[in-house]
């Protein structure tokens, strides 16, 4: 099926269906519609996820309106409904609470829980030497910009505390932790036209990348980033292990070593 580029004022009926259903290339798609086909075990993991939201035990009062706002830039949910807005913080409370880790942490990283107190610790330091607030009292591009910084790399204050945590480590595991809860949530699904568990009714349209007969046929379109965002000025990156580079021919280097 070919791609459809077209902007949402472009198609205010597209608009509209993402605005009161679920963002994404699948519109009207509802993966919970499917549950009656899971096992009991499998359907009462999945619904825990929407109607079992976890409450906050691990970040502090004044942490939370930061962390909050870092996700909100990390993994933006403006297109969605409120009552379909994806909970990222209290997942990640709860991980850190409990204090669940991959079983392994780089040397130059602290343990999560410690990461993630320096980590806002240093967001927030610096906001108050860069703008004389806090990081959630900011306007959201100047957030933006804050979070691009650590991004890439290039953090413009609280050198002492980056000294103590790698800033491009704590930038990946915010990623990781915001997808990880994310996508694995079924609005999520959803959105990425996720049919569910495949046990035990299976998916049985394997060969051509066709739809099930219970999902729905891919609608793409295009969006432009919003004012309060820099993510314009990143491109899509080629993966070096996916993209390698090609190898030149004999015959150009040896007309390269003749030179």
């Amino acid at each position: 099926m070919s791609p459809i580029h077209r902007s949402p004022e472009e198609d205010g009926a597209w608009k509209d269906d993402r605005k009161h259903a679920q963002p994404g290339y699948y519109p009207g798609f509802d993966t919970l519609s499917q549950q009656a086909f899971w096992d009991e075990t499998t359907r009462k993991k999945v619904l825990d996820r929407v109607t079992n939201i976890p409450e906050l035990y691990f970040f502090s009062s004044e942490e939370i309106p930061v962390i909050q706002a870092v996700f909100e830039h990390i993994l933006p949910q403006d297109d969605r409904a409120l009552d379909k807005k994806i909970p990222i913080v209290p997942f990640v409370d709860q991980r850190l609470h409990k204090n669940r880790m991959d079983g392994y942490r780089y040397a130059s990283m602290p343990p999560d829980q410690e990461a993630y107190r320096l980590g806002i610790a240093a967001i927030e330091e610096m906001s108050r030497t860069l703008h004389s607030c806090g990081f959630a009292d900011l306007v959201p591009l100047e957030q933006d910009r804050l979070l691009e910084s650590l991004h890439d790399g290039k953090p413009q204050a609280a050198h002492e505390i980056w000294k103590r945590l790698p800033v491009h480590r704590f930038w990946m595991l915010l990623v990781q932790d915001a997808v990880e809860v994310y996508y694995a949530h079924p609005y999520a699904w959803d959105e990425i036209g996720f049919g569910g568990p495949a046990y035990p009714r299976a998916y049985t349209r394997l060969e051509r990348g066709e739809p099930e007969p219970w999902e729905v046929e891919e609608r793409r379109c295009e969006w432009k980033p919003p004012a309060t965002a820099v993510s314009h000025r990143y491109g899509a990156q080629k993966s070096p292990i996916e993209h390698p580079e090609p190898e030149p021919d004999q015959e150009q280097q040896e007309q390269e070593g003749a030179h």
